[in-house]
């Protein structure tokens, strides 16, 4: 695919994800956090505070240097992906926490993911110049992230039986554009990826099981409701690699930072998978003894 192409196609692709995401949300959605403010505190906190500083760690035990290390820092600021929802759903989590995560998370990003990607060009491109110093880098963050999300919004409080009938039709379309989007990066940087392949499946793997124990063991040890601590796993655990590509692709116009998203946005399935089924499982009840 062409770099031309690719440019073009990357944003239309989550704009499709992220209008999808708002077909499933609405104003309550946000205001259910009232609803859960101990459990969508921590896990908030988590994902802007711990998250970035874990990734950090890795990336210095890893040895990442470079525009691969900024774009795994990318990734760690990037909020929850659209599968969270289906593998809380399976582990027995909260859902309606994780769409309340999800809502709150993607407005978040836009202010955060400006703040991580400026420390890491600072640390690791030598370039102080970077997103989060430029206002238009911000509004064309602000344009990818948020703006399809509000028009998915808008379109389901208008059209509320188009939408409902949709709504299952666009995930599934969304997570096929999703492989797609994956599947590029990964043609259109082989050779970064070929000569990194081992320290990035590495740290991507070690990256997606850790944000998976610090989403549920974290809201744990604060005596969080198991089904929210189950939630938050997923919603933390499991990030948005595809704005990840889309931000380091087009925002930043830098294809290599879009590599470790793509290699996540398949190795994260596994270790997701894993836990929840573990969960899953937690949360079977003893089957009652017979006399």
């Amino acid at each position: 695919m062409g770099s031309t192409v690719f440019a073009v196609l990357l944003p239309i692709a989550l704009a499709l994800i992220m209008f999808g995401l708002g077909l499933t949300l609405t104003v309550d959605d946000f205001v259910r956090v009232l609803r859960y403010p101990k459990a969508a505190v921590v896990a908030l906190a988590c994902q802007m505070v711990l998250l970035p500083a874990v990734c950090l760690g890795l990336i210095y035990l890893f040895g990442l240097t470079g525009a691969l290390a900024a774009g795994m820092m990318l990734l760690a600021a990037s909020p929850g992906g659209p599968s969270a929802n289906l593998f809380s759903h399976i582990a027995g989590g909260n859902v309606a926490l994780n769409i309340t995560l999800t809502a709150v998370n993607s407005v978040l990003a836009v202010f955060t993911m400006p703040l991580v990607v400026a420390l890491s060009f600072s640390l690791f491109l030598d370039d102080a110049e970077s997103i989060g110093l430029r206002p238009d880098k911000f509004a064309q963050v602000f344009a990818i992230v948020l703006v399809p999300v509000a028009i998915g919004m808008f379109v389901h409080r208008r059209f509320t039986g188009w939408a409902e009938r949709m709504r299952g039709k666009v995930k599934v379309l969304s997570i096929v554009v999703l492989a797609l989007v994956v599947t590029a990066a990964v043609a259109k940087n082989f050779e970064t990826l070929t000569e990194n392949i081992g320290r990035l499946a590495a740290i991507c793997l070690v990256f997606a099981v850790l944000s998976l124990a610090v989403g549920y063991f974290v809201p744990k040890l604060l005596r969080v409701d198991e089904d929210q601590a189950i939630a938050s796993a997923m919603e933390i655990g499991i990030h948005n690699g595809a704005i990840a590509i889309a931000v380091a692709a087009t925002v930043l116009q830098n294809d290599a930072m879009a590599v470790p998203g793509a290699v996540y946005g398949v190795l994260m399935n596994i270790p997701a998978a894993a836990a929840a089924y573990l969960l899953a499982r937690r949360r079977v009840p003893e089957p009652a003894a017979t006399v």
